[in-house]
């Protein structure tokens, strides 16, 4: 086994995107290819760490980009900036996030009949928002997601199955926030499934979460939970 990647910009608008890559070579022939949304500080190691996880798992990860070409930066008023800009523009957000989707779908290492999205903190409503579209993306994950409903998508079909992978202590979604999203789902007719993990803050996957007064805080067995229920509905999905 040998990962394989590279950078792959793509374009939304008059904004140029750049993503990461990641397969095995040693898998021969297209296969099911996900995309990673990242976090409020933009594409980062720790999503680049998760396509290549993926990539380990026999399938293609791409650590996508929703900020633009050239943001990254350890600057968190700028990246706070552009995420707040982002919630603010949902279509625009979902814009970009699709188009992501059809780079990934172009990639010759990509089955692009067989494609999900998994996202962490923002990248988790970005995951969402590529189901609540109404794309025909097989399934999404959203791990420690924001939760709230974009406003543009009532009345969409969402035909992708979606797994969310939540803290139940989490304050950026509360438990209103989680029934909101599972009456959402169900009026949507979606194929959905919930793992609440009690003691559980935002950010739980993340080994550098060490905020507990921010209510941001790593739990390794969380990491380990969600992770394995991600590689089951991955399976679920292609295998």
């Amino acid at each position: 086994m040998t990962l394989q990647s590279r950078l792959v910009e793509y374009v939304d608008g008059d904004r140029t995107f750049a993503g990461r890559l990641v397969w095995d070579d040693a898998h021969r022939g297209p296969r099911p290819g996900a995309l990673v949304a990242h976090t409020i500080a933009g594409r980062t190691a720790f999503e680049e760490r998760k396509a290549e996880q993926l990539a380990e798992l026999g399938y293609v990860g791409f650590a996508i980009d929703v900020y633009g070409k050239g943001t990254q930066s350890g600057d968190v008023a700028a990246n706070k900036a552009f995420m707040d800009a982002l919630r603010a523009d949902r279509p625009g957000l979902q814009g970009r996030l699709l188009a992501a989707l059809v780079a990934l779908r172009e990639q010759p290492e990509v089955d692009e009949s067989k494609t999900a999205a998994i996202g962490f903190c923002f990248g988790g409503l970005c995951a969402l928002d590529i189901a609540r579209s109404g794309s025909d993306i097989a399934g999404v994950v959203s791990v420690h997601g924001i939760l709230a409903a974009p406003g543009n998508t009532l009345g969409n079909q969402i035909s992708a199955k979606v797994l969310v992978l939540h803290g139940w202590d989490d304050p950026l979604a509360r438990p209103d926030a989680v029934v909101s999203l599972a009456q959402e789902l169900t009026a949507a007719g979606a194929d959905w499934q919930l793992h609440a993990y009690g003691h559980t803050m935002h950010a739980c996957t993340n080994p550098a979460a060490n905020d507990l007064a921010g209510g941001k805080t790593f739990d390794s067995n969380a990491d380990r939970r969600s992770w394995a229920a991600t590689r089951y509905f991955l399976a679920e999905l292609f295998d």
